[in-house]
């Protein structure tokens, strides 16, 4: 036998016992003979570089390192689930899906819902290509160094899989693996890990993969995403189970709320017993043809819903109220706690939201408040202990005036925060406004943290975002924790951002109301800074998703004098404001509307979707009558091709559409 045939021959066993063990629950070889399988095939691959292999077991002991982890976008949006918690809510969701649908619901399925990090994944001819965090569910970071190194995900696919499709899951730390990690750190005199979730979700963003190696992280696997040729869920993750994937066991189908109210019983009963942390149980419509038509909101599936189970609540003493000021001049009120442990980590304050939630709860300084996490996350007081309570005068009043600047404080009407309006003089708000602008999603300005930023504020170095232009060498040297490097690094990161379009500017300038959707829709509408500051009340409502608030707050802020004078500035130092003009390839498709969907040869979906756009078309993200026709692949799912036939909209298949181009 060769080297060659033995890589292979090794490469293959490891895959075959890795499967059986985290698949089939069957351990083929001792943990010191895959050790020593693994050791040889490491020296081999080492003796002969180029027989390397990503998909290769050896993958999984790390040693890349990842100094920054690239933004991508995901081939479709990882949506939040929609949350209920008792069972008249769980009721009413049913009855409200079926008024939508126009018929009865009996088929689902309930499933375990993790406490980790979600992740995407790309498998394409059967390997791992990419993984990518949940990120705003847009878009996030590639981590496919750190999740090879998660021993339950498949490298190398097995059996009968698609040749590219994508598969979602959650990626977790059990609880006995979580307590080992703590015992070594404290042993090491480090500080131990506050949570399992956490710890699971920063040990992807771990430069050095060979540490998160180290760490026993595993994924369960939840969803298939894109255009395949299955049925139901169910289906789908019987068939992914198959190809390797992970795919827990407690996923029951049920046909009725009786039936998901016992599983939600049951596991709500088992919870404290299992060797990770769930906090709830997701309840998903099994037919995907019914998901289909049952759709999205803005951000969550209509066809699926999480029950969570009941937060965990604790008491402690109210020693204080502070109050917050955002960048956009909102007044947020935090209670500041006797410092108490809750769901795995130490909480110290909550928030308190707004004035009328401080009247509704009647609080006073020294009260026994009971403290409980909003969805586990957030934590907030849901009330007293009547008997240890505060003195009465101690009686928490809402304040008049802005803490910082001492502005009298403004209440919109129909809002329920107090703002600030002092917005160009406010050290908060201008600190706020500037770390907004350098931010990832903005104007992703390397080198240049909050803590920078709050720095250079108080050194009177810089005012306002136009500033951070005006910033030179010399001036920064002599600031506390800025070395040459760092300065190089902070002058060429701004320098860069020039290169920004003028959306991410837009959206950089922090206009209330105005986010990253809406910086897009003004952008792509209007062209250029000038036609949006000229645009009339009624072209501006004109805009996709544009509303009398945004259209109030764009007036307010443009007409401010020191707003006009900040965008002239950046004007002349050289950003961009007005959107650059590419030139289409030809006007082939202008007009019309059309749907990517399956499994393409010659070409892959994102690039079929340019060439749409580049030729004039718009790409639609679902069929509908407006639709003009869908460019058709392999694997097309059941559920998009029966709309386009009961719509007669036309398919036409990948080869036909490159013709037609």
């Amino acid at each position: 036998m060769t080297f060659e045939e033995r890589i292979i021959q090794l490469r293959d066993q490891l895959h075959q016992y890795n499967h059986a063990y985290y698949n089939e629950d069957k351990s083929l070889v001792s943990d010191f003979e895959f050790d020593q399988l693994l050791k040889e095939l490491q020296a081999l691959e080492k003796a002969h570089p180029t027989l390397q292999d990503p998909s290769s077991p050896t993958q999984r002991v790390g040693g890349s390192v990842t100094k920054n982890f690239p933004t991508l976008l995901h081939a479709e949006r990882m949506y939040s689930l929609d949350n209920t918690y008792s069972p008249e809510e769980l009721g009413e969701w049913i009855k409200r899906i079926e008024k939508i649908y126009g018929a009865p619901i009996e088929d689902f399925t309930c499933e375990l819902k993790f406490d980790g990090a979600s992740i995407n994944m790309t498998y394409v001819n059967g390997t791992l290509q990419k993984a990518v965090t949940r990120g705003d569910g847009t878009q996030g970071d590639e981590v496919t160094a750190n999740v090879k190194t998660i021993k339950n995900v498949p490298l190398k696919l097995q059996g009968d899989y698609p040749a590219e499709f994508d598969i979602r899951g959650e990626i977790i730390l059990p609880l006995e693996g979580f307590k080992q990690l703590n015992e070594k750190r404290l042993a090491a005199g480090e500080e131990a890990y506050r949570n399992p979730r956490n710890t699971a979700s920063g040990s992807l963003k771990l430069q050095d993969s060979a540490e998160t190696a180290q760490r026993p992280l595993q994924c369960f696997f939840y969803a298939l995403a894109g255009e395949l040729p299955y049925a139901t869920h169910w289906e789908s993750l019987t068939k992914a189970r198959s190809w390797g994937f992970t795919i827990p066991k407690s996923m029951q189908p049920v046909s009725s709320l009786d039936e998901m109210l016992a599983y939600i019983q049951h596991w709500g009963e088992q919870r404290e017993q299992l060797p990770f942390e769930i906090d709830g149980i997701v309840i998903k419509v099994n037919d995907i043809s019914v998901q289909s038509q049952l759709g999205f909101t803005a951000k969550s599936p209509r066809w699926a819903i999480s029950y969570k189970f009941k937060a965990e609540q604790v008491s402690t003493r109210l020693n204080s109220v502070s109050y917050q000021v955002g960048r956009t001049g909102a007044i947020t009120p935090v209670a500041n706690l006797e410092p108490v442990q809750l769901s795995g980590t130490i909480v110290k304050r909550a928030s308190l939201h707004n004035a009328d939630q401080i009247e509704k709860l009647n609080l006073r300084i020294g009260d026994s408040v009971y403290v409980e996490k909003g969805g586990e996350i957030i934590p907030k007081i849901m009330g007293f202990d009547p008997a240890k309570r505060g003195a009465l005068e101690n009686v928490i009043h809402y304040i008049t005036h802005c803490p910082d600047c001492q502005a009298p404080l403004e209440r919109i009407p129909g809002e329920a925060q107090h703002y600030c309006v002092n917005d160009t003089q406010c050290p908060p708000q201008l600190i706020g406004k500037i770390q907004h602008f350098v931010s990832r999603k903005a104007m992703d300005i390397d080198g240049i943290g909050a803590e920078t930023i709050a720095l250079l504020f108080q050194q009177g170095l810089i005012y306002n975002i136009a500033d951070l232009y005006r910033l030179e060498k010399e001036q920064l040297l002599p600031l506390e924790r800025m070395a040459e490097k760092s300065v190089d690094n902070l002058l060429a990161g701004v320098a860069a951002s020039k290169q920004q379009p003028f959306a991410k500017v837009l959206f950089g300038l922090g206009i209330r109301h105005v986010g990253e959707t809406v910086a897009k829709r003004l952008a792509a509408h209007f062209g250029s800074m000038l036609a949006l500051l000229q645009a009339r009340q009624e072209e501006l409502l004109a805009v996709e998703d544009i509303g009398e608030k945004i259209v109030e707050s764009l007036n307010t802020y443009f007409i401010n004098p020191d707003n006009q004078r900040m965008i002239q500035d950046l004007t002349d130092f050289g950003l961009s404001m007005e959107v650059e003009v590419v030139e289409k390839a030809s006007s082939k498709l202008d007009g019309k509307t059309i749907v990517v969907s399956g499994v393409f040869e010659k070409v892959s979906r994102n690039e079929l979707k340019k060439m749409i756009e580049d030729n004039g078309g718009k790409v639609g993200s679902s069929i509908s009558s407006k639709t003009s026709f869908v460019v058709a692949g392999a694997s097309m799912g059941p559920a998009k091709k029966d709309k386009a036939n009961k719509l007669n909209i036309p398919l036409i298949s990948e080869d036909d559409f490159l013709k037609m181009l």
